[in-house]
């Protein structure tokens, strides 16, 4: 029986050793560990990029929205504005005091014994500047618009040159007081007072007379 002498197994056992080294195998696994988690780690740096450029775009879309928000807001605040400045010019050519009105009242008033001297209207007004709208978390707090409060006061200058200078004085204050203009516009208390009556004077032609001032007090009207 033939005999083998195989003269390279050692040769072929340290190769069989050699590719069953442990070290290059882990040095094989770990190369390829690290390979996979750098292809994982540029595809989460693809998302991340894509995902900010996604996010841009919607920043931007946002941003545009909120101008177009903030634009509706500040419309709305506009026409609130506007709407009560014309419920104010409205209010204002309704209630208006009139010196037409007045003076043609007046005119009406024949009372014998009692001559006009003087007529002085006085109007004064108080300015209130206002509040003006404000945004809040995208809501509109309106404002306070400015308003003016007029005060009128009418000043009537008359003498009393009857037979007993004085005595028509009174009864010309209630004659005013009842007249229907009068008592529409003025106070329902108090809207005509006697504010000063002066001694008994004598004129140039020598007929005695009392001077008196009669005060009609409007309601005051903010606008």
């Amino acid at each position: 029986m033939p005999i083998h002498i195989n003269l390279l197994a050692e040769a072929q056992i340290a190769e069989n050793l050699r590719r069953r080294d442990p070290v290059k195998r882990a040095v094989f696994f770990g190369s390829l560990v690290v390979v996979f988690f750098l292809v994982w780690s540029s595809s989460l740096q693809l998302e991340v990029v894509i995902n900010k450029s996604d996010l841009n775009q919607m920043q931007e879309r946002i941003q545009s929205r909120t101008n177009d928000w903030q634009t509706v807001l500040d419309s709305q605040r506009k026409i609130s504005d506007a709407q009560a400045r014309l419920a104010a010019l409205e209010k204002l050519s309704t209630v208006r005091f009139l010196q037409g009105n007045f003076l043609n009242a007046l005119q009406q008033l024949d009372f014998e014994g009692v001559e006009m001297v003087n007529v002085k209207v006085n109007q004064s007004y108080i300015i209130d500047p206002g509040v003006p709208g404000t945004t809040s978390n995208d809501h509109v707090i309106p404002g306070r618009p400015a308003t003016v409060t007029e005060k009128i006061v009418l000043d009537l200058d008359a003498r009393d040159v009857s037979a007993s200078p004085g005595d028509q004085v009174n009864k010309f204050k209630e004659s005013l007081a009842n007249l229907d203009y009068f008592r529409t516009i003025l106070n329902k208390t108090n809207g005509v007072q006697l504010a000063s009556l002066s001694p008994l004077q004598t004129g140039p032609d020598g007929k005695a007379f009392e001077l008196f001032t009669l005060e009609c007090v409007l309601p005051e009207q903010t606008r």
